[in-house]
């Protein structure tokens, strides 16, 4: 039975590697065969593109120099004169230096002229002679003249120059009747068309060739029109004959599959030429690299399947018998990194055994000890209870006592209620500091002794009630001034006289003076440096404790406790002497003032709304009565 356990297991190992490497195999051939042939496609455009452009730079200026030169007057007055002047040394030296001069001024590495009435070639540096028909080496000039094209290009070898293989551009000079009087060319080593070529087939791996209209390579890395060769001749090429031509304006890309070869071709007409750009990019070399490649992979998937077939059937016997103790190990390992990233998060973790009302661990007696409970007290409930006495703050006692004390925790887990927390403020310098703490516990029931059990986690959450406390403070205050806003003002006000109803409260209203006139003159701007700077004055006046906030544009309110009616009408004459402030300089001065309205609390009201209304009624007094004064409210 275990053996065909063993067997299924190996086949079924076996099949997923083949399926997957067979599923790899296939989606990464076909990626990267359409990125490689992107990338083919790209490359050869864009080495079509460049050395079409740079074909077309290079020749465009010695065919309109050739132009230039078959428009020559003096040319032409020299064909005619040469008949009977050209024999005389100083006549013949005219025209070398003639084309000396545009063989230095355009650095071309061959300048001539031939006479069609004398058949005499004449060169710049002066290997001159006659040209005569039935030469091979003067077929060109023959075939040239006889042409119906009045410029062409021919490829040579420059018997001027040591016979080196020379691009000629060619151009018939004629007469005022037409008749051509003779050919005036320019030329320039074949090489440096071909150095461009061998650039793009080195670092690409393309071949570039140059054609006739019958296939007859003209140019490329190795081969040029003076010994004619067919493209259509070379492995695989034979396929551009029905490809290779496309019409002057138009680009023709096609991938081709012949003789064993495949790759991407790009042709295009090149007019200034009248021959076509043949770009070969051939792939066949990558795609026998490729199939090589897999017939490697084929192979090391064979080894890879047997390896693990050997591997997997070691190992399933070597560890079949220390699979639990494996789980077991990993299962400890989790606990051990559970319980120490918990840490992590809690101060300290205890577990408390409610039902017997005492500690449920060693560890928890001594965490209890650690804070101040006595060594032989064994309860819970007292021990809980001389822990709030001595480390919990006075005002959080009854309410941490309420939610963990064992008679509440065992009433909280008969309601189904699984999770107890409680905040409160602790010290642990016997009170001259707290800090905020939070409890959470867990209710859960432990089968073994039939009891329910707590587990307490402590958090020191300072630094989380400190942001809280910022951000409150933030958001009740005024952005301009710093005080209370007028939301805060009020809720404070009315938390106040909710905590102590029996204290006596004065609650101030105060008002800038013709505030608006301040704006009106000076500006928003100036008027908000005013509002800043009365309110500086006006906290000075009060305590730090004191409700001191601005409850509307140029309005502002103060609630403070006072000893009496008499300290409230002697604090608001105070404030409107001191509020009385002088600005600017000599020469633009101004001062405000302020006018303050009085309620007073219990006996005016008890919530923030009634102390305001009698305050406001008493200002609007003042404001009737000239301003820069105080009213208590009657």
């Amino acid at each position: 039975m275990k053996k065909d356990a063993l067997l299924k297991t190996n086949c079924f190992i076996c099949a997923i590697i083949i399926l997957g490497f067979a599923v790899a195999s296939y989606v990464s051939y076909h990626s990267n065969n359409g990125i490689f042939k992107k990338d083919v496609e790209h490359i050869s455009a864009l080495t079509s593109e460049g050395i079409y452009y740079q074909i077309d730079a290079i020749f465009t200026k010695p065919i309109n120099i050739s132009l230039t030169m078959a428009n020559d007057h003096l040319l032409k007055e020299f064909l005619t004169e040469e008949s009977e002047r050209g024999d005389e040394a100083a006549f013949v030296q005219t025209m070398r230096d003639y084309l000396y001069a545009y063989k230095q001024k355009y650095s071309y590495d061959s300048v001539f002229l031939v006479s069609s009435q004398t058949s005499r070639y004449y060169h710049f540096n002066g290997v001159d002679r006659t040209l005569a028909p039935g030469n091979p080496e003067n077929d060109w000039y023959y075939s040239f003249l006889n042409g119906r094209e009045d410029t062409g290009l021919n490829i040579d070898n420059d018997e001027a120059a040591q016979n080196e293989v020379t691009v000629f551009i060619n151009c018939k000079i004629k007469g005022d009747d037409g008749s051509v009087l003779g050919v005036v060319g320019v030329g320039f080593k074949v090489d440096s068309l071909q150095g461009i070529f061998r650039d793009y087939e080195n670092q690409f791996g393309i071949k570039a060739y140059l054609i006739g209209a019958d296939g007859t390579i003209q140019i490329s890395t190795d081969q040029t029109g003076f010994e004619p060769s067919s493209l259509f001749d070379i492995d695989g090429c034979a396929v551009f004959e029905d490809q290779a031509f496309p019409s002057p304006n138009a680009e023709n890309a096609f991938w081709y599959h012949a003789d064993g070869h495949e790759g991407y071709a790009v042709a295009r007409y090149v007019p200034n030429l009248k021959w076509y750009l043949i770009i070969d990019n051939d792939t066949t070399a990558w795609r026998n690299r490729t199939i090589v490649q897999l017939c490697i992979g084929l192979l090391v998937i064979a080894l890879v399947t047997a390896t693990v077939l050997i591997i997997t059937t070691r190992i399933i016997r070597h560890y079949n018998a220390q699979i639990v103790g494996l789980t077991l190990e990993r299962e400890k390992k989790h606990s051990a990194i559970f319980k120490e990233e918990t840490q992590k998060i809690y101060e300290n973790i205890y577990e408390i055994d409610i039902t017997h009302n005492r500690a449920a661990s060693e560890a928890t007696h001594q965490y209890f000890e650690s804070l101040g409970v006595p060594e032989d007290t064994a309860a819970y409930d007292e021990a809980l209870e001389i822990i709030a006495e001595k480390q919990i703050k006075a005002e959080y006692r009854e309410g941490y006592l309420s939610t963990f004390g064992p008679a509440q925790v065992l009433t909280a887990y008969d309601m189904d209620i699984e999770n107890l927390r409680y905040e409160f403020m602790i010290t642990k310098d016997g009170g001259e500091s707290y800090y905020w703490m939070r409890i959470t516990a867990r209710l859960f029931f432990w089968e073994e002794d039939q009891s329910v059990r707590m587990f307490v986690y402590r958090q020191n959450i300072d630094d989380e009630k400190q942001r809280e406390k910022y951000m409150a403070e933030k958001m009740s205050r005024d952005s301009l001034t710093g005080l209370y806003h007028k939301v805060a003002t009020q809720e404070l006000t009315d938390r106040l006289l909710a905590e102590s109803p029996e204290n006596t409260y004065a609650f101030f209203i105060l008002d800038i003076d013709d505030f608006k006139e301040v704006n009106d003159t000076h500006g928003h701007a100036m008027g908000d440096l005013v509002i800043a700077r009365f309110a500086t004055v006006l906290k000075a006046q009060f305590r730090e404790d004191d409700i001191v906030g601005r409850i509307g544009g140029d309005e502002f309110a103060a609630f403070v406790p006072v000893p009496s009616a008499e300290y409230a009408r002697e604090k608001a004459e105070s404030l409107v002497a001191t509020l009385c402030i002088q600005y600017g300089g000599t020469a633009d001065s101004y001062h405000i003032s302020a006018s303050v309205g009085v309620s007073l609390a219990p006996q005016d009201g008890s919530d923030f709304a009634a102390l305001y209304q009698k305050a406001d009624s008493a200002l609007y007094d003042v404001k009737a009565q000239g301003k820069n004064s105080f009213k208590i409210y009657q």
